[in-house]
């Protein structure tokens, strides 16, 4: 065998777009160990193979021997196959699966373990086994129990004894935490793509409605001024850190189980780090225990799946209050609204309510498999079953709440004219003003209280803080001088801001370039 060296510690997985695909990785493992031409495959025999089925077929409850049955004298009864079997969800991983088998099956042959003849009868009987899958064709069966029992049964029924041997040195346990993770690292992909094109989406509106002002909030109530693509660009970056949390996850999900078999390992003379590199993995893991036991990696995969639904909760829950009458700040297009089967008038932001409401479920997802691991012994038990499907349904939902939210984003307009009318209330350039007299080198803590007069003064006269004479000013404070003005009203307020990351507009300019370049995207022209 090989010497190699473990690697101690995860390093930095590169971009998913910048390594090579497993199929690749796999294509060259399978020409590294190809055998002679007269020793290729012949061609899959379909007619000797047992009928796998089509849509229209029944399926199959003939009882069979099980691959695990050979010291039993009785088979399950129906009722505890029905509770068992996982082919119902698990047929997901039936890729991931196949590239496993194939993986496992060239190590094998590399290391003299089945012959040449052999592994290339396994790799296209697989591959006969994925179109038959990809095409509808295949009958899965609840008696085989899962994907892996499924695909191995059929590749036996179609290929005979050398699908007997695919299996050495291998148990369902690594098997299962090899396609698991292999599932997990293709999910993460597609969630941090839909991320991105969400952040595309944000940083578009605020392209459209650069300079447009808004009161921005505290508690509910108006706090100061803010410009709009300040605002868009905060949720642009909780994205962006969500997106960060995900690779770090990938790194971690991307260390290969397979050859830790059921738990111990193996005495035959197998080369994981072989499998390992043909699956895209960055090394097997050191421990063959911990390999098929834990499955801390899902835990911190639905962990940020539930941190990024909460964001996404929290944009619903603005524009759902901002689409409102009372705000009416967004107008929805009609493509992205529904109406009420008894009120003719109205005309809801459904998508975005059904985003606050599924973050319930990503975080449901979270905790079922928080509570199934928490009292497990080591090392594997048939209660990680059930880790499956909580999964599938949190990628399922994230991948929906982030598609609708892109597409809401693409399809409404801000009521300028709403907007313009509301800024006036609330005082919104207070602040500034108690800025102005720290800047005449008064203590804060004084300028606070005197502003806090000024408001007063004007919550009596039912006015703004700009529309005060500056005599009235004065009478508060001899500190007031003319250049008062300059820092009153929404408009001077916001071009007062100049500390980094604020809502200033030289600042939102520098965030809106960075965010324009970081994501490739074409400024409107």
């Amino acid at each position: 065998m090989k010497s190699h060296s473990l690697l101690l510690s995860p390093s930095p997985y590169p971009s998913p777009t910048a390594s090579l695909s497993t199929q690749t990785k796999l294509n060259s493992l399978l020409s590294f160990v190809s055998c002679p031409p007269q020793e290729k495959f012949e061609g899959l025999c379909i007619t000797r193979a047992m009928p796998m089925g089509g849509s229209s077929q029944p399926e199959i409850e003939t009882k069979e021997s099980k691959l695990w049955g050979g010291r039993f004298e009785e088979s399950t009864t129906h009722t505890v196959e029905k509770f068992t079997e996982s082919i119902s969800f698990d047929k997901l991983l039936y890729k991931q699966d196949i590239e496993g088998s194939k993986a496992h099956a060239s190590m094998l042959c590399s290391q003299g373990l089945i012959s040449l003849r052999d592994r290339d009868s396994i790799v296209q009987g697989l591959d006969e086994i994925e179109r038959r899958i990809e095409g509808g064709e295949f009958l899965w069966r609840t008696d085989r129990e899962d994907v892996h029992m499924n695909i191995e049964a059929a590749l036996t029924d179609m290929i005979g004894e050398p699908a007997k041997k695919l299996h050495t040195a291998r148990s369902r346990n690594d098997q299962v935490s090899t396609d698991f993770r292999l599932w997990c690292r293709d999910a993460i992909d597609r969630i941090m793509l839909s991320i991105k094109n969400l952040q595309i989406a944000l940083v578009g509106l605020a392209l459209e409605n650069e300079g447009l002002i808004v009161p921005g909030y505290t508690h509910l109530q108006r706090a100061q001024p803010v410009l709009l693509p300040h605002l868009l660009l905060a949720y642009v970056e909780q994205l962006e850190r969500d997106a960060s949390r995900l690779l770090d996850c990938r790194v971690r999900v991307n260390f290969c189980p397979l050859g830790a078999c059921a738990l111990a390992g193996t005495g035959l003379p197998i080369d994981r780090f072989m499998t390992s590199d043909a699956l895209g993995f960055t090394a097997p893991m050191r421990n063959s225990i911990d390999a098929v036991s834990d499955r801390d990696f899902v835990l911190e995969f639905l962990s940020a799946n539930s941190i990024t639904a909460i964001h996404l909760s929290r944009l619903g829950e603005e524009w759902v209050l901002w689409a409102s009458e009372e705000f009416g700040f967004i107008i929805p297009s009609d493509s992205v609204s529904t109406g009420s089967s008894i009120m003719p008038q109205k005309k809801n932001p459904d998508p975005m309510e059904l985003v606050r409401g599924k973050s319930a479920r990503v975080i449901g997802d979270l905790v079922t498999l928080l509570t199934l691991c928490k009292g497990l012994p080591l090392a594997y038990n048939r209660d990680l079953q059930e880790d499956k499907e909580p999964v599938f349904d949190s990628v399922k939902t994230i991948i929906g709440m982030l598609q609708v939210s892109a597409e809401f984003a693409q399809n409404i307009t801000f009521n300028r004219t709403r907007i313009h009318k509301a800024l006036p209330a609330g005082h919104l350039d207070a602040t500034t003003l108690a800025d102005y007299l720290v800047k005449k080198g008064m203590p804060f803590r004084t300028s606070h209280d005197i502003v806090g007069r000024s408001v007063a003064l004007c919550v009596s006269k039912n006015c703004q803080l700009q529309e005060l004479r500056l005599d009235e000013f004065t009478s508060i404070s001899p500190t007031f001088e003319e250049d008062v003005y300059e820092y009153l009203g929404v408009e001077n307020a916001v071009t007062k801001f100049c500390s980094y990351g604020s809502t200033g507009s030289a600042c939102v300019a520098e965030q809106l370039n960075y965010w324009v370049k970081k994501l490739e995207i074409s400024r409107p022209h």
